[in-house]
């Protein structure tokens, strides 16, 4: 697990992720869900149609760019979309960008990303605060009020799908998944159990590819 912090207080549904939770019951629960359920061999392979077929989009996107010529292409944002919309895909079965065509759900694709975004900007910050509890008292630099906003949108993005999911009814999305297993074990499978497990699966895979294309920038000449 990460050290507890702030971040992983507001962020992290106070430290009972996977990632941050302490060692003990609950944490290894959470593995054995991950392993054998989420992120099984068998579950991941189903997926793996979405995969292939983000991908044809993709090449499909640089082989239009570049039918007229050299063509100098910017793929940190290809690669993003690329990622958002597999991400989406296999969690709650929706995607938001397509080459040519008009983004679905403008609104909620636009909150994902920014989301994402705040979420990496947060992972990588130093808070002097965590060392100075007069700081944390004072709100240093604004940090604790940006963090409970954030945690607020969070949480209302990854309900929303839920609740989205849950009207359906049926499906074989990850949440569907997840929803199964509360129907077998209500205690435990909380929506906020299934939040948490939606943060480790979806929006920190995410967080870490954005971090990694943000800095290698790259760009590629294509020739038809």
């Amino acid at each position: 697990m990460s050290p507890p912090s702030s971040a992983s207080k507001h962020l992290a549904y106070n430290n009972t992720t996977l990632i941050q939770s302490p060692y003990g019951d609950h944490w290894r629960n959470l593995r054995r869900i991950s392993t054998l359920e989420i992120f099984s061999n068998y579950r991941l392979n189903k997926f793996l149609g979405i995969r292939k077929d983000e991908i044809k989009h993709l090449l499909r996107s640089l082989s239009c760019n570049s039918c007229h010529g050299f063509a100098k292409v910017e793929l940190q944002s290809m690669l993003s979309e690329m990622t958002f919309n597999s991400i989406m895909r296999m969690v709650a079965g929706k995607w938001y960008y397509r080459y040519g065509e008009d983004v679905k759900d403008e609104r909620e694709a636009r909150q994902f990303m920014r989301i994402i975004k705040e979420s990496t900007g947060f992972g990588g910050a130093s808070n002097p605060a965590e060392f100075v509890p007069l700081l944390r008292w004072m709100d240093y630099g604004g940090l604790e009020k940006k963090l409970k906003s954030l945690s607020k949108r969070i949480n209302e993005f990854l309900q929303a799908l839920i609740d989205e999911q849950r009207r359906k009814e049926e499906g074989n999305t990850m949440i569907d998944h997840m929803l199964s297993l509360q129907k077998s074990q209500p205690d435990y499978y909380t929506d906020q159990i299934i939040k948490g497990l939606i943060l480790v699966s979806a929006i920190n895979s995410a967080s870490s590819l954005i971090e990694k294309t943000r800095k290698s920038r790259f760009c590629l000449i294509l020739a038809s």
